[in-house]
C-alpha cells in the first residue's frame, strides 16, 4: 500500500473513532465529542502520520507507523519467545495444509506452492486457499507484533513483464484478503518478484507449480 492510501485509510479511521464516541449535551441536546476523546483520537493520528513519513524503506515506515500509534516494540528476549509461540501456532494450524513453516532468524516464513494457491496464468485465489489463508489469520491476529510482507512467484510460461505484474496482483490480491478479516494495513505489504526466484526446475509441472507460490514472512517489530 502507498503513502497516500495509508493516510487516507487513517483520516477515514479517525473520523469513524470521533464519530463514534459522540454523546448528548444534556442541557442542548445537540451531539458532541469530549475534548479527552479528540485528543487521544488525533494524537494516535497524528503518531501514525509521523511513522508513515519517518523511516527509510516501507518496512520501516510501517514499523514506525505502528509504534506512532501505540502498537508497541518487542526487546531483548521477548522477540525470540513472542516469535517461537507464533511459529508453533502456526505449524498447528497448518498441518496437512501443504504450506511449509520455516524460520530465517527471528522471521516465520510461510511457503504456499501453487497447487493451493493460484492457477497457472491467474490472479484469482483458488477456492480453498482462502481456508488455509484463514487459518493464517487465526494466528496473525492474536500476534500482532508483527509485520507480514507478502511475496508473489510465477512459473516462467509467458513474458516477463507479464510474470512480473502477475507476481504482484497476486500478492496484492492476498494481502487485500487479509485486510478483509481485519487485519491492519500498516502491517501489510505486498511485493512480486515474478519468475526471478524460482525454487524448482520451470521445465516440468511440477517444478512450475512449485515456483507459482506465495510467501508470507512475519517479522518481530522490535525497538
Amino acid at each position: 500500500m502507498d503513502q497516500k492510501s495509508i493516510l487516507f485509510s487513517l483520516f477515514l479511521s479517525l473520523i469513524l473513532l470521533l464519530n463514534a464516541c459522540k454523546t448528548l449535551d444534556p442541557y442542548t441536546g445537540e451531539s458532541k465529542t469530549s475534548n479527552a476523546t479528540k485528543g487521544a483520537a488525533v494524537g494516535a493520528a497524528a503518531g501514525v502520520v509521523v511513522g508513515v513519513i519517518s523511516g527509510e524503506n516501507g518496512r520501516e515506515r510501517r514499523r514506525n507507523a505502528l509504534i506512532g500509534a501505540g502498537l508497541g516494540a518487542l526487546a531483548g528476549g521477548a522477540v525470540g519467545y513472542y516469535m517461537d509461540r507464533q511459529e508453533a501456532q502456526l505449524r498447528q494450524q497448518l498441518q496437512a495444509t501443504g504450506v511449509s513453516v520455516s524460520r530465517q532468524g527471528e522471521n516465520i516464513i510461510l511457503n504456499m506452492p501453487g497447487h493451493i494457491t493460484f492457477a497457472s496464468g491467474s490472479a484469482n485465489i483458488n477456492a480453498e486457499f482462502y481456508d488455509v489463508l484463514s487459518s493464517i489469520n487465526l494466528v496473525i491476529q492474536e500476534y500482532d507484533k508483527t509485520l507480514i510482507e507478502i511475496v508473489g512467484h510465477t512459473d516462467s510460461m509467458g513474458s516477463e513483464d507479464y510474470n512480473q505484474q502477475l507476481s504482484e496482483q497476486r500478492a496484492s490480491g492476498v494481502s487485500k484478503y487479509f485486510a478483509s478479516l481485519g487485519i491492519k494495513q500498516q502491517r501489510l505489504g505486498s511485493y512480486g518478484y515474478g519468475e526471478h526466484h524460482p525454487i524448482a526446475d520451470n521445465d516440468t509441472e511440477v517444478g512450475r507449480a512449485l515456483n507459482r507460490r506465495v510467501e508470507i514472512v512475519l517479522l518481530p517489530i522490535t525497538q
